[in-house]
């Protein structure tokens, strides 16, 4: 059975701060975690003033204090921005102090524009050829140490840790199939490659210690409302967000403006048809049948639902709708 998960941004919208959606992320995971989702995710961005995000690992820590059984985790810790001893001893960190409840998803891309990736200090040299070794390193990090190690991660060493590889390409699907571990692909805002990405994980995926076999999680966008009108000038919000995003000016998530898509010129619908393909928008009845249908075509064995929705009481309304369409 298909399970559901969320994926969280912290979006800050206009108007708001970065105080008040970390206090609306943690309230979002408890919501999630009473209805019955399997994991909260967050995301690695920086310089995004509408993203609280940034600091993700401080972030989980926080959403994991505040909640008792639902798994927590980074969807994803762009590793190019990291050492991956600096994240092993993270989130080993965080398997010490909630037991059995941390994900850790990786990401090779830098979450950011390359002024900002020089600005977080790692070496662009390497660039992401890397990203293989470095999965593998901070991989070891987590193992048993030998007795003659000589750099060990404390806290980290021995920690129960589940490592997924994230991709918006073909690379990520063949890393984590080589690999053993499970794979996310992010359809929910770069859905071009996601079956090609599907067929190649689950033809090469080789049996690890850590998992038997495939297990793919897929991103999607849901946004319910009690009807299809509501449901879409929900929507609106992040259709605004990625027009901005894509024109050079990203910004604050911005208020729903009805009637948005239909006052854009035919290339920027065509950008949004093709970014956010993979989304469920309108009234339970809708989102039934589309859930249904996403799950039917793709098989995928979780799903992790992402909605930026402007207002947060429509937000959790949104997350209870899903939860009940899927039952």
């Amino acid at each position: 059975m298909t399970e559901l998960s969320v994926l969280d941004l912290s979006p800050v919208p206009e108007g708001s701060s970065a105080a008040q959606s970390l206090a609306n992320t943690l309230d979002l995971a408890r919501h999630a975690e009473g209805l019955g989702y399997k994991r909260y995710w967050l995301a690695e961005h920086h310089n995004m003033p509408g993203i609280a995000s940034a600091a993700t690992s401080v972030v989980i820590g926080h959403v994991a204090a505040g909640t008792s059984t639902i798994r927590v985790g980074a969807g994803g810790i762009m590793l190019p921005n990291h050492a991956p001893l600096v994240i092993a001893e993270q989130f080993g960190t965080l398997a010490a102090l909630h037991s059995g409840r941390i994900d850790l998803g990786l990401g090779r891309a830098p979450g950011t524009d390359m002024a900002t990736a020089r600005a977080l200090r790692r070496n662009l040299e390497a660039g992401v050829d890397s990203f293989p070794n470095d999965v593998l390193e901070l991989m070891g990090f987590f193992q048993p140490a030998e007795p003659d190690q000589r750099i060990r991660a404390v806290p980290g060493e021995g920690e129960e840790v589940e490592v997924w590889i994230l991709g918006s390409s073909t690379y990520g699907a063949q890393l984590a199939a080589i690999l053993g571990l499970p794979y996310a692909f992010a359809s929910h805002f770069a859905p071009a490659e996601m079956e090609h990405a599907m067929e190649i994980y689950r033809a090469r995926f080789q049996p690890s210690q850590r998992l038997q076999s495939p297990r793919i999680m897929l991103g999607l966008n849901v946004f319910a409302a009690d009807t299809d009108e509501q449901a879409q000038l929900l929507f609106s919000s992040l259709q605004q967000t990625f027009v901005n995003l894509r024109s050079g000016r990203p910004g604050k998530l911005p208020p729903p403006v009805k009637g948005y898509y239909e006052q854009l010129d035919p290339m920027a619908r065509a950008m949004l048809d093709q970014a956010l393909s993979c989304s469920i928008v309108g009234s339970p009845e809708k989102v039934r049948q589309g859930l249904k249908d996403f799950i039917g075509r793709t098989g995928a064995d979780e799903l992790m639902v992402t909605a930026q929705i402007f207002d947060h009481s429509a937000r959790k309304r949104s997350f209870e709708i899903l939860i009940e369409a899927k039952r």
